[in-house]
């Protein structure tokens, strides 16, 4: 094949990568807001997409990522930015299905401990207590494991990562002895490493085309 036309396939390549690494899907990692590396998670947008009559479906994993057996007993978001404004409870009319022994609630689940002026627009909460700060931590998420939540409402004017920026997440048992709780709220998104990679090769494969181009000369 002539050498232009690898050049232009090259780059062709190069572009798919680079879009793929524009559009793939990074997790938010989430950390505990007192006691850090002990209470930590990953939150993974699955889906956004329109669910008819105004509305759009959700679709996000949670994975507990924590050291020892801190549970995760509760997931809620306060929605920010787009239309909707911090601590608005007056964005209601969410649906969704209880999903293990989590119960959904829409609207205000309580106080989030340690973030009181945070006021949850929809959430998840194990058993029947409808409250984010209860539960039993034995119906929770433990570490290494993880559930799929689907929500069904209006995220009219919000990203998918709007909405992950608003999460908050309840962990009991936490520590090696199990002696505390916290909350854990998102930090930065990382990219998935196969796009990183993916990216990194197809850099690096333009680049040995080029030194092969000057070494021809």
């Amino acid at each position: 094949m002539p050498y232009r036309s690898k050049f232009v396939l090259s780059l062709f390549a190069l572009g798919v990568i680079c879009l793929g690494s524009a559009t793939a899907r990074a997790d938010s990692i989430i950390v505990g807001n007192s006691t850090g590396a002990n209470s930590t998670a990953t939150v993974t947008m699955v889906s956004l997409v329109p669910a008819g009559g105004g509305n759009s479906t959700f679709s996000f994993r949670l994975t507990n990522t924590s050291p020892f057996d801190a549970r995760i007993t509760a997931v809620g978001f306060d929605l920010v930015g787009g239309d909707n404004t911090l601590g608005n409870d007056g964005i209601d009319g969410f649906t969704a299905s209880n999903v293990g022994n989590f119960t959904f609630g829409d609207g205000d689940l309580g106080n989030v401990p340690q973030f009181n002026s945070a006021t949850l627009d929809f959430g998840f909460s194990v058993g029947n207590s409808g409250n984010f700060s209860g539960g039993s931590p034995n119906d929770g998420i433990a570490p290494t494991n993880f559930l799929t939540f689907s929500v069904t409402g209006n995220f009219q004017g919000l990203t998918s990562a709007q909405v992950e920026a608003g999460i908050f997440v309840r962990f009991q048992r936490v520590g090696a002895n199990g002696q505390g709780s916290d909350v854990g709220t998102p930090t930065a998104p990382v990219p998935e490493p196969t796009t990183m990679l993916l990216l990194g090769t197809g850099l690096a494969g333009i680049a040995a085309k080029v030194r092969r181009r000057r070494q021809a000369v």
